[in-house]
């Protein structure tokens, strides 16, 4: 093929550079990046109706420093890339903060502040209620006695610095489990058993749910699974049975969060009745039964052959002794 015939089936430069500007524009499409939500910034916080669901992602939020202060919440929030949401109930009474569906880069999940002060200003700010999830569950968090017509604000943001997407809902309805801080892992010694024993107690308070579900969350893990399933026990006069226990086999090694929840029936809000870290480590490797016995038969064997060297020798040494004599 003559050069002339090559550089006519070349595109012009033109035409490669429309090519290179459209691909761009459907990777673009195909492949979106991240922006930063609006209420990244308190005076554009989110405005929350009763059961509207909010979806959000922390994701390239910034925290406003002067909008925030670290001493009123303690060792419970870590700010790193905060957004802001305001919510007014119509009426008093309780109500719950849902999250749900969390899809983040670690395992910690988004952090929760609830209070009540004047945008911006901390001298004003009251802090309800501080939560730190520490995972991806469905959780909610319970706000009692909301006051009708007064704004409270929603601090949301990445527990540790994790980086999430959520959906958040205020509403009369709790979903999930209570978002309870769990017990330390680090206080659970490792133990070889791989059978776990949970035991618990219905607490009078909580009446007669049906059932009690069993949630396990190995430590490293996004979410917990449901694991069983345990019908609330009744006796023949009608009562509930008031101690409860299950037992779980493991076989694979690591730390796990158990919880134990009981449902939401009739109403009633779920609550957590036992949690407990259990650590199953693997038990060390026999030695072979075989090569052990044949060790000690060569030990056995060797130390023989030494007392019968050193029984000839010391012989030896006596017989030389006796010549010199002589």
């Amino acid at each position: 093929m003559s050069s002339s015939q090559q550089r006519l089936k070349q595109p012009a430069p033109w035409r490669r550079c429309f090519w290179v500007v459209g691909w761009l524009i459907i990777a673009g499409f195909a492949f979106p990046t991240s922006a930063q939500v609006p209420n990244d910034n308190i005076a554009q916080r989110r405005v929350l109706k009763q059961n509207e669901a909010a979806t959000s992602a922390t994701t390239d939020c910034t925290v406003q420093w002067s909008c925030v202060d670290e001493k009123l919440t303690g060792k419970c929030i870590e700010y790193h890339n905060d957004q802001w949401f305001e919510f007014t109930p119509r009426t008093s009474g309780r109500y719950f903060v849902n999250i749900e569906g969390q899809k983040c880069r670690d395992t910690r999940g988004v952090q929760l502040v609830v209070q009540i002060g004047q945008p911006c200003e901390p001298a004003t700010y009251r802090v309800l209620s501080c939560t730190s999830l520490g995972s991806q569950d469905d959780v909610f968090v319970t706000l009692d006695s909301l006051r009708a017509g007064q704004p409270y604000l929603l601090n949301v943001d990445g527990y540790l610095k994790d980086f999430c997407q959520f959906m958040l809902t205020v509403s009369d309805k709790p979903r999930g489990v209570p978002a309870l801080a769990p017990p330390s892992a680090a206080s659970v010694a490792p133990s070889s058993n791989q059978v776990v024993s949970l035991r618990w107690t219905l607490p009078d308070s909580l009446g007669a749910p049906r059932e009690f579900r069993v949630l396990r969350r190995e430590a490293a893990a996004f979410r917990a699974a449901v694991v069983a399933v345990v019908p609330v026990q009744r006796t023949t006069y009608g009562a509930t049975s008031p101690e409860y226990t299950w037992t779980d086999t493991l076989t694979t090694a690591g730390r796990y969060l158990y919880q134990v929840v009981t449902d939401e029936d009739e109403g009633r809000v779920p609550a957590i009745v036992q949690q407990q870290w259990y650590a199953y480590s693997l038990p060390l490797p026999q030695p072979d039964k075989a090569k052990a016995q044949a060790a000690a038969e060569a030990a056995k064997r060797a130390a023989k052959a030494q007392q019968g060297w050193e029984r000839r020798s010391h012989r030896a040494r006596m017989k030389r002794l006796a010549g010199q004599r002589h």
